[in-house]
């Protein structure tokens, strides 16, 4: 009776280690697909940050997009399945006078590299930025002057890729 108690209880305990599964968790911090950063700067003076008051940013094939006030630096996606994307970078676009509204059109192109982090988190998209994107379209009413690479191979979001000057 002794034997078959503990062989019962080898047994329980032996199975309760095979049914032990793997967290299958993304933990909070993992790298995920990094966003441009960009920074916007003074023209008159390239070594100053300058604020944007009322930006607005949508992407071709959308008529809303996102809205900020009084920034320096934003984030803003790339698309993860084209290799190319176009956004409207509009000053006094987060506003609701649309009469007071300039959009300047940049284009993004670039190559992208999927890149496996884990069974849990999958993969991430990074992106190498060809040598002229961001493209800047002229119109006749341009608010960005120009635009700088500062880092073209955007895998994180800790340093800044593109300088915008206006």
């Amino acid at each position: 009776m002794r034997k078959l108690k503990i062989v019962a209880l080898s047994f329980l305990l032996a199975n309760s280690f095979w049914s032990c599964e793997k967290d299958d968790i993304c933990a909070e911090g993992t790298p995920t697909t990094p966003n441009v950063v960009i920074e916007f700067y003074d023209a008159a003076n390239p070594e100053n940050l300058k604020t944007v008051s009322n930006l607005g940013v949508v992407a071709s094939g959308f008529t809303t997009g996102i809205s900020y006030n009084g920034i320096s630096k934003i984030k803003i996606p790339l698309k993860v399945n084209e290799d190319v994307t176009t956004l409207q970078f509009i000053q006094n676009g987060s506003d609701s006078d649309n009469t007071n509204d300039n959009s300047d059109v940049l284009t993004f192109n670039y190559v992208r590299s999927d890149v496996f982090i884990s069974r849990a988190c999958g993969y991430k998209t990074v992106f190498q930025l060809n040598d002229n994107s961001p493209e800047l379209i002229n119109d006749s009413n341009m608010w960005i002057q120009s635009r700088t690479i500062t880092q073209s191979n955007i895998q994180n979001e800790n340093e800044t890729h593109i300088k915008i000057y206006f």
